[in-house]
């Protein structure tokens, strides 16, 4: 039989983490949702031709992480906007690595290696912080506490 681990509640000081990080994403997610909307060209031109009507995506998207930058602030629809957040900064993947490609193979835009690289790498991140900042996840604040193996 293997024991139950018992968690600790995280300490006010990792909690203040959580909030803080909560806030700073919510944020990037507004400004992002309002740059989809009203600048649209610049996701239409990183948008993968596989995407079909990609003009209304690139607004779902907007409105998308709208959506998600008022839900972590409400704590009734933290944790479904968390979730919902790190699905879609996992379906916006193959934009961000097309934005890489276009780069690279075309000479396309006037970003370099050193945004796209970071970007890529930075997408568990993003998945990461948003399933942390809505309390789906603790790692790797949360204490645990193992129960002890009796030295007979």
């Amino acid at each position: 039989m293997v024991p139950a681990i018992s968690r600790t509640p995280l300490s006010r000081r990792a909690e203040r983490w959580r909030a803080g990080l909560r806030w700073v994403l919510a944020g990037v997610f507004m400004v992002a949702g309002v740059l989809h909307l009203r600048f649209p060209a610049p996701f239409l031109a990183i948008t993968p031709a596989w995407v079909p009507d990609p003009r209304a995506v690139i607004a779902a998207t907007g409105a998308c992480e709208i959506a998600g930058a008022v839900g972590l602030s409400v704590p009734r629809f933290r944790r479904a906007a968390a979730i919902m957040l790190a699905l879609y900064a996992v379906c916006v993947f193959p934009a961000n690595v097309k934005h890489a490609l276009d780069y690279i193979t075309l000479g396309r835009g006037a970003l370099t290696l050193w945004y796209h690289v970071p970007r890529l790498l930075m997408q568990p991140v993003i998945v990461w912080w948003a399933l942390f900042a809505g309390g789906v996840i603790d790692w790797p604040l949360r204490r645990h506490s193992y129960p002890r193996a009796s030295l007979r």
